[in-house]
Parts: structure tokens; C-alpha cells; sequence
């Protein structure tokens, strides 16, 4: 009997194996940092306290850690930078990653250099390198020719992708092309291209942003380009050329044209080929009919650099705009001498301020240039004169890259009012208006055929629209206008016609029934007699009740021209009812109506060889500005639509009477707005 409590002795020593066993096993958790074990008897169950609060959990291996990851969530006395070492223990760099993969670290890292204009260096920052050794022990470190390397393989893999993305491209492409020279005085090409996806979607790509070396005329210009599109593989989808008025271009286009013709005929023989920008060409137009500026504008110009010339007479001139119950928020603006939309800018903000520079004019006996009430009002004219061109060339410069159909309205407008102006009684406005209307008919004459046909794409306009302008411009001889315009589009949709295959009409109804009527005839005159009748009838009223895809897309009524109306959407959902026609739309417009999306590219290419970089080699400038393009080139497009929603939301005025209330704590800024 004295022997019984010996099964007790064998399981306590059972025990004491099992705690000690817990105890001197190692715990790889990453919670353990966060906890400490305490002391405790050979029989009591572990105990861990949190180095943070002090509160105590069990600490059995049977139980696990997830009472004690749970307790690290909501610890009062929880640091943030406790969240690193978190991370850490869930395998570094995703929580949902099963293990650290150092190529998608380096591919992260291009994509981040090419995303936001870092340079090389980056990867080798003493800071960025403690970033990642504190995320991951076991992270490689990279330098800056390695992360080169890695960008210039990114470029050749996205540039495969590319060029299956034009080749998936149902229509043709068009193209725009500049010349720019960096910090560094290298020259570089950039050439994009536009064109309208399966899905009716307007795409716009730099294709290359490569080093021009000089000289620059036209057949250097030629032999670059055509190397490009044959690289490419799209020399023989080439709807139209964009460029600016260089001579060197009018050279390089003839030859590009001429070359592509004879590899494989053009549209209606090469005629649409050429484009000259029209955000260029109103900007030479408003340049040259600026040349002698009125002594109004000058006044107005004089009165802002004293206002902004003197914190005290900027205070009391916003006194007394507050006094106006004027919107300070404009601001004064000073204009630019060699940009012509600042001029506008000025008179229109000078204008709104006219009554404070009257009160101003009233209590400071320095302020010698306040116009007078003449000169006011031919500022007024000025003005309403401009505003026409600003309006345009906001269209055509827009970040949206609008589509063709936008031009011919726009331009309407200008040419309109510039022949109303050239008759006006006022002689500046008139010297003005006779100035530009010389320089803008060259212009005119050229280019507006294939633009007024990309507006009859536009169910809301159609022909009816071009002929009522015409009779505008030109009044009983419009018809001429017209009719020019009727005849050319009809020219090029007849090429679409034999290039587009359309389903056969027959049936083998008819057939059958035709095969049961010549049975009838037994006499073989009769027989030919009635055949002689088919052929005439086919010929005189069979031809004329057939209408083409394009007449009946023209007899059919118009859309409210008010209407908000996406013209690639309705060409999307009309695809398969005019085959030819819609076709025919997928080249016209995907034409660009300006060079900005290439001079945008060089706003880039400026970031990206600044002064601290300018030793880039040409094929890493030209690998970073393209692959920015194909990556993020749509991401920065949704970002820039973001900013300008957010800017409209910010200047909603909601509430009037809170922001009289408020005026005093809300002084407004009265320096020009960039």
C-alpha cells in the first residue's frame, strides 16, 4: 500500500518534462518580442506579461499565440513603430506573400523610379536601404546600374506589348511629331501616336523619344521618321502627320508621302497625309494681330505693376475690393509679353476689378495710369474679341486630347468673327482683325476640307451644319464651299466601300423563284424579252431606291446638338449598322487637332534630364520616357481629371453668407495664379 502514490510521482515527472520542454524550446513567433516569460513553480502552467502594459496571458504551447496577436492590436500602450516589426514577421513585404521575392522588389523599385521621376541613385540612399533591411533582414541591396539594367529590360518587354497593341488596332493610325532640345543641348524626337482601340476607346502612345542629331532638315527628318514606322511595322497604316509650320517639315512630309505611295497607296492618294496643328496656327494668327498693342491695354498693364508693385497699395486695393463685394479669388494677374492668352487673362481680371482701380484712382494721388472711360471700353472690346481665340485653344490644347469633331465648330466661330471684326467701325479693331484674317485664310483654305468632314461623323451637326456655315462665311457663294466638301467625303468613303468585305444579299429563295418564272417561257424571245426588262429596271429604279450606309446615315434626323454626346460611344453602339461607315470613323477620328500630346512628353523629358542628370545615356532617357507613357500614361490621365473635379468642388460657392461673415480671416491672394 505504501507504493500507491507512485503512478502520482511518474506523472508529475511527466509534467516537469512537458514544462521543460515549453520552456527551453525556442519560440520563433514574433509576438515573443513583444512578451516576457515569468517565473514560475515546476507544477503552475507559463505565464507571459506584456512588455508594454503588464497584463498577463498563459503561455502553453498547446494554446498558440493568437490570444497574444490579438492583444498586440489593442495594447494602450502600443507604438507604431511596432508595426514594422509585425510586418516583418509576416514574411516582410505582404502579409499574403508566402516569401520574400527579391525580383518583384527590383521590379517595384523600376517601376517606382519610371513612375515618379526618381533618379538611380535612389536605390542606394543610406535611408531607403535601412527602409528595406528593416523590412526584410535578408534583402539584397541594389545599385544604380543594376536598377538600370532592370529599366531597360522593362522598356523591350512593354515594347513588344506595344506593338501587338497597334497591331490589334482595327483602322489606321495617325501621328504626331516635334523636335526638342534638352538641358544638355541634345536633340531629341518625340513621336506619338493616336488611334481608336476594338473597344472605341481614343489611345494615345509615345512611340519613341529618341536622340535627333543634327542636322535637322527636311531629309534628316524624313529618314528618321521612316526609320521609326518601319521598326514599327505601321508604314502602311498611316492615316495622317501632325506637325508644326517648320519648313523642314513641308519637306519631310512631301518626301514620307511620296515614299509611302509607292510601298502602298494612301487615302484618297495621300491628300488628308498632312496636318499642320491648330493650337500653332491660332497662336501665330492672335500673335501677329497683337503686334501694336492699344494704349488701353498698356494703362491696364502699367495699373497692375503699381497695385503689385507695394504691400500697402495691394492692402488697400483689396479693401476696397472687399468694400465692391468683389471675389478676391481672382486675383490680379500680370501677363507674359510673348504669350497672347495672358494678355486676355489680364483684361479679363482688370475688368472685373474695375471699380476698385476707380476708388484706388479716387485716394492715391500716384496712381497716374487709370484708364480712361474710352479706353475702358475698348479694353471691353479687346476682350470679347479674344475670348473667341482663348475658348478655342483651351479645346485645342486640352489634357483629354479631345477627338476631331471639336474642330470645325470651334474654328467656325474664330474665322466668323474675325470677318465681322475686319468690318467693324472701330479702327484698332478693325487694323486688328485684318491682320489675322490674312494669316488665318492661308491656313484655311488648306485644312478646313478634311476637318469639316470629321464633324459630319457628329450626329448632332452632320452636313446640314456645314452648309449653314458656309452660307455664313460666304453667303450665295457658299455653294461652291459645300459642295467641295459633299464631294470629298463622299470620294473617301467610296475607298472604305472596296476595302470593307459586306454580306451578300442573294438568297437561294430568290434563285428558286427566278428558276420557276423562265420555266413559263417556253419561246426563247419572250424569255430574253423579260430578261431585257430585269436589266432595265435594275439600272434605272433599282440603283436609285439603294442607298449607301452614308445616305442613310445622313437622312436620318439629327441629335439635339445640345445633347452631351460621346461621339466614340455612338459610333461603338452603330458599329454593325454601318459597317463601312463606322470603318471609315475609326480613322477619322482618332486625328489629333494639335502637337500637344508630344510637347507634353517633353514637360517630362525636361524632368527627367534636369541638371543633376544630364549625363543619361540617350537610350535610358528614351527607355524612361516611354515606359512612363505605356504605364501610367492612363493613371495620369484619371489623376489630372481628379484634381480638376476636386478644383471645381473647391470653388463652389456654397454658402454666400458665411463667406461674408468670414472675409476677414479668408484675405485673399492677389498674385497672379501660374
Amino acid at each position: 500500500m505504501a507504493e500507491l502514490p507512485l503512478p502520482k510521482k511518474a506523472k508529475t515527472k511527466s509534467k516537469n518534462k512537458t514544462n521543460h520542454k515549453d520552456n527551453t524550446r525556442r519560440r520563433t513567433s514574433i509576438v515573443w518580442s513583444f512578451f516576457e516569460l515569468l517565473p514560475t513553480k515546476d507544477e503552475e502552467k507559463p505565464i507571459c506579461k506584456c512588455k508594454k502594459c503588464g497584463k498577463e496571458y498563459i503561455a502553453v504551447g498547446a494554446y498558440g499565440t493568437g490570444n497574444l496577436k490579438h492583444h498586440l492590436d489593442v495594447c494602450p500602450r502600443k507604438d507604431t513603430r511596432d508595426v514594422g516589426q509585425l510586418i516583418l514577421g509576416q514574411n516582410a513585404m505582404s502579409v499574403s506573400s508566402p516569401k520574400f521575392d527579391p525580383a518583384k522588389l527590383r521590379e517595384l523599385l523600376c517601376a517606382a523610379i519610371t513612375m515618379h521621376e526618381l533618379p538611380f541613385q535612389f536605390v542606394e540612399y543610406v535611408g531607403i536601404r535601412a527602409i528595406f533591411s528593416y523590412l526584410c533582414v535578408d534583402v539584397p541591396n541594389i545599385s544604380r546600374n543594376t536598377a538600370k539594367n532592370d529599366l531597360v529590360k522593362m522598356y523591350k518587354r512593354e515594347k513588344e506589348r506595344m506593338k501587338s497593341v497597334l497591331t490589334s488596332a482595327p483602322g489606321r493610325v495617325c501621328l504626331t511629331s516635334d523636335l526638342w532640345t534638352s538641358i544638355a543641348t541634345d536633340g531629341y524626337m518625340c513621336v506619338t501616336a493616336h488611334f481608336i482601340d476594338a473597344n472605341w476607346v481614343l489611345q494615345k502612345r509615345v512611340l519613341n523619344f529618341c536622340h535627333m542629331p543634327p542636322p535637322h532638315n527636311g531629309v534628316s527628318l524624313f529618314e528618321k521618321v521612316y526609320k521609326l514606322l518601319s521598326m514599327w511595322g505601321i508604314e502602311n497604316r498611316i492615316f495622317c502627320v501632325m506637325l508644326d509650320n517648320a519648313s523642314s517639315n513641308d519637306v519631310s512630309i512631301d518626301m514620307l508621302r511620296t515614299q509611302l505611295i509607292n510601298k502602298k497607296p494612301l487615302v484618297c492618294n495621300g491628300e488628308f497625309f498632312h496636318l499642320r496643328c491648330c493650337a500653332h496656327i491660332l497662336n501665330l494668327v492672335v500673335q501677329d494681330g497683337l503686334k501694336e498693342i492699344d494704349v488701353a491695354v498698356q494703362k491696364i498693364r502699367e495699373s497692375i505693376k503699381y497695385v503689385r508693385g507695394s504691400q500697402g497699395r495691394k492692402k488697400s486695393f483689396y479693401e476696397f475690393v472687399k468694400q465692391m463685394d468683389l471675389d478676391g479669388k481672382k486675383g490680379l494677374r500680370q501677363d507674359v509679353p510673348t504669350r497672347w492668352s495672358s494678355t486676355f487673362l489680364v483684361l479679363q481680371s482688370a475688368l472685373y476689378y474695375r471699380c476698385a482701380f476707380q476708388h484706388l484712382e479716387l485716394t492715391d494721388y500716384n496712381f497716374k495710369h487709370y484708364p480712361t472711360i474710352d479706353e475702358w471700353k475698348n479694353a471691353e472690346k479687346i476682350k470679347k474679341f479674344l475670348v473667341v481665340f482663348y475658348d478655342a485653344t483651351l479645346v485645342f490644347s486640352g489634357t483629354k486630347y479631345p477627338t476631331a469633331n471639336l474642330y470645325f465648330p470651334q474654328v467656325f466661330i474664330v474665322y466668323f468673327t474675325l470677318k465681322k471684326e475686319s468690318d467693324s467701325e472701330d479702327e484698332y479693331m478693325r487694323k486688328m482683325a485684318d491682320q489675322m484674317l490674312v494669316k488665318f485664310e492661308k491656313y484655311w483654305i488648306e485644312f478646313s476640307v478634311v476637318l469639316a468632314i470629321v464633324v459630319v461623323l457628329d450626329p448632332r451637326y452632320k452636313l446640314p451644319f456645314i452648309d449653314w456655315c458656309y452660307q455664313k462665311l460666304y453667303g450665295y457663294a457658299s455653294s461652291l464651299q459645300y459642295l467641295k466638301v459633299r464631294e470629298k467625303l463622299f470620294a473617301l468613303f467610296g475607298e472604305y466601300v472596296s476595302n470593307v468585305s459586306t454580306p451578300s444579299t442573294s438568297s437561294g429563295m430568290a434563285g428558286q423563284a427566278t428558276q420557276e418564272i423562265e420555266e413559263q417561257y417556253a419561246n426563247e424571245g419572250s424569255l430574253s424579252m423579260m430578261q431585257e426588262f430585269d436589266s432595265f429596271y435594275s439600272m434605272s429604279v433599282g440603283r436609285q431606291a439603294q442607298k449607301t450606309q452614308l445616305e442613310l446615315y445622313l437622312d436620318e434626323p439629327r441629335v439635339d446638338r445640345n445633347a452631351k454626346l460621346d461621339i466614340l460611344a455612338f459610333w461603338k453602339g452603330n458599329e454593325f449598322r454601318y459597317l463601312e461607315f463606322a470603318a471609315m470613323a475609326h480613322d477619322i477620328l482618332s486625328i489629333p487637332i494639335s502637337t500637344v500630346a508630344s510637347e507634353s512628353t517633353f514637360s517630362v523629358g525636361g524632368r527627367v534630364i534636369d541638371q543633376f542628370r544630364s549625363a543619361l545615356k540617350l537610350d535610358v532617357v528614351e527607355a524612361l520616357v516611354c515606359t512612363r507613357d505605356w504605364l501610367y500614361a492612363n493613371i495620369e490621365l484619371a489623376q489630372s481629371q481628379l484634381e480638376e473635379l476636386i478644383e471645381d468642388i473647391m470653388n463652389m460657392n456654397i454658402n454666400k453668407d458665411e463667406h461674408k461673415e468670414d472675409t476677414s480671416s479668408m484675405e485673399p491672394s492677389m498674385d497672379p495664379v501660374p
